[in-house]
């Protein structure tokens, strides 16, 4: 027999259960762009991009439905608000070009304002994604078959190993003020200094070696040009932040096992759910042509793709002109249109912040979201 400590009324189980998921079902927004940032670091973005956070809610601003979508267009907008989120991660930046006004005039505009009156924050990765060990293209050389990739071209590290952007370095002899010279140089700032004994020509020295930005190399040097002999032996190395071995733009695929030209369109197909692609053959190449190396590039990948050697271009979209040049050359080309390379990645994402975040919110993928190019 039961006791009766035990029995609780189905009704406020539901309720408790409901208290417990919603305790845990939000994210501060502050918080979930720092995640956001440790998932995929912004800096791994393009120059030229427009990335992060685009529309952001007056604060202080809860998360807790976080809305996927490849590209944010009004239909879309309108699926996130009916779906209550508050939170768009539009993977293309809905604001690009600057704003001038914000009115009813055009639909990005529209989509700011709406975005605002409804208290929903509106972030964008774009080609950050694009470059992560992670992200959208290494998710589409996934359809390829078994093979080994590296970007195209690697990202680099967002810091420099070491501080400062150039290392000086020079030999100070007997004749000379080492005090005051180490005295000036550590007097200047963003200067890191080490000395160390050496001889040269003979002659007992000391080795100065500094590392110090852009800023104040020119300082460094002014003082150094008060010397005409430290000056004259000055060596000046630039230093380059490190390249990431897995991340960057684009990828070159080689296959462990190469296969038909027409297996890997029907692999393509599958793997991004397509009836239908574009395909220009390079010249001498059939259908029954071998496929080894892969240089593929989500969205469009002219200029990331240009001069690659390659078997096959896989990208969205091409210029007629680079499609020729590449033909030229015997390198097959597949397109796809822009978005079809990209969307897919986005069910995987979705899983990704799952794990992520924890499951501490809730996150959905677009249903009305799609390529705006239908084959008809």
């Amino acid at each position: 027999m039961l006791s009766s400590a035990h029995l609780v009324p189905i009704s406020v189980q539901r309720a408790q259960s409901w208290i417990c998921r919603s305790s845990r079902s939000f994210m501060d927004l502050k918080a979930l762009l720092s995640s956001l940032n440790d998932f995929a670091s912004l800096s791994f973005a393009e120059s030229w991009d427009n990335v992060g956070l685009l529309v952001e809610p007056s604060p202080p601003h809860t998360v807790n439905t976080l809305f996927l979508t490849n590209d944010l267009t009004e239909e879309v907008m309108d699926e996130a608000l009916q779906k209550k989120a508050d939170f768009i991660l539009s993977y293309h930046p809905p604001i690009f070009r600057p704003m001038k006004h914000i009115t009813w005039k055009t639909w990005k505009e529209c989509l700011v304002i709406r975005a605002l009156e409804n208290r929903v924050a509106v972030y964008s990765p774009h080609t950050a994604y694009d470059a992560a060990p992670q992200g959208v293209n290494s998710w589409l050389a996934k359809g390829l078959g078994t093979c080994t990739t590296r970007p195209i071209h690697p990202s680099r590290a967002p810091d420099y190993p070491t501080e400062g952007a150039h290392r000086l370095e020079f030999s100070v002899n007997r004749s000379q003020d080492l005090d005051k010279v180490m005295s000036t140089l550590k007097g200047v700032g963003g200067v890191s200094v080490t000395s160390f004994p050496a001889r040269c020509d003979g002659e007992e020295q000391t080795r100065i070696s500094l590392n110090c930005t852009q800023k104040t190399l020119m300082q460094v040097l002014a003082f150094l040009s008060q010397d005409r002999q430290l000056y004259q032996k000055t060596e000046i190395l630039s230093l380059e932040k490190p390249l990431l071995l897995h991340t960057g733009m684009g990828r070159l695929c080689t296959l462990d096992e190469s296969v038909s030209l027409a297996i890997m369109i029907e692999r393509i197909k599958t793997h991004l759910k397509l009836s239908h692609l574009r395909l220009a053959l390079g010249v001498g190449r059939t259908l029954e042509s071998q496929v080894k190396v892969v240089a593929l590039c989500a969205g469009s990948g002219g200029s990331v793709l240009q001069g690659v050697e390659a078997d096959l271009y896989l990208t969205g979209e091409m210029s007629h002109h680079d499609v020729l040049d590449a033909a030229s050359k015997g390198i097959n080309v597949i397109l796809c249109e822009h978005s079809n390379t990209e969307r897919g990645f986005l069910s995987e994402l979705q899983e990704m912040l799952g794990v992520h975040f924890e499951n501490k919110i809730n996150i959905i993928l677009s249903e009305t979201d799609r390529d705006p190019l239908r084959v008809v």
